[in-house]
């Protein structure tokens, strides 16, 4: 099971880590439960989250307003990375982190989003960057061909916005093909005092080539709510950094 929590993004308690548990349910109400929430919205005992079979699965608990994911009104439902589960006002997003050091299947958990990584950045590098003219020689690593500096293709426009955050509402537009997110610094400069002051970037080789990369962040950066090292991106995806979630939109 993978260190995972979920943020509140929307609510009273807005920006609030909510741990779930690998054995006992976390149950969320606004008068008994894990999770309290002082929303008359909320029913009593509201729903709640258990794990099952590896994977955490939602169940409401007869509620008087109904639990949503994804904007969907449900009973019982199996969540994934990235959904948006709404109590009442609040709003909270899974997130998911790397296996538990010592579990069953961790190593062979990890070992495949690592090779599912270096499959796409390789495939990246052998496409699109490391052909050098006339020669037909790669002589770069790939932490120096894509720690260059990157021009926006012609005639992609892009943005990120903050989405939950301290700096929620901002907007940030790509101005270039490697646009970094920091504490105060990069193209994309946050105030949250959980982002590093390198914390990732974002890199535009293309509309359909688009890669998250974390910066050997203390935090961890989050693609859709899961945490990745790179993850490759599409128009519409979250990017999870701190207690900030940016929405990334690709338009023509």
């Amino acid at each position: 099971m993978s260190r995972s929590f979920l943020k509140i993004v929307a609510g009273a308690r807005q920006g609030l880590n909510v741990p779930l548990p690998a054995r006992e349910p976390l149950v969320v109400g606004r008068k008994e439960g894990d999770l309290l929430l002082d929303d008359p919205l909320v029913s009593g005992r509201h729903c709640q989250i258990i794990s099952r079979n590896g994977d955490f699965v939602l169940q409401d608990l007869g509620s008087t307003n109904g639990t949503m994911v994804d904007g969907r009104l449900v009973r019982e439902v199996v969540l994934k990375p990235g959904n948006e589960v709404a109590i009442g006002a609040t709003r909270l997003i899974l997130f998911t982190g790397a296996p538990d050091v010592g579990g069953d299947d961790a190593e062979p958990a990890a070992a495949r989003d690592s090779a599912q990584n270096q499959l796409e950045i390789a495939w990246l590098l052998d496409e699109e960057l490391v052909e050098l003219a006339g020669s037909g020689e790669r002589t770069r690593s790939t932490a120096d061909v894509i720690g260059q500096d990157l021009r926006l293709p012609p005639g992609l426009n892009a943005l990120v916005e903050v989405v939950a955050g301290q700096d929620t509402g901002k907007v940030y537009r790509f101005t270039r093909g490697n646009v970094n997110v920091g504490r105060r610094a990069g193209e994309v400069p946050l105030s949250d005092g959980e982002v590093s002051r390198r914390h990732s970037v974002i890199e535009v080789f293309g509309r359909e080539m688009i890669f998250l990369r974390d910066l050997g962040s203390t935090n961890g950066t989050y693609h859709n709510g899961r945490r990745v090292t790179v993850g490759r991106l599409r128009s519409g995806d979250t990017i999870g950094i701190g207690k900030t979630v940016l929405k990334l939109q690709v338009t023509r």
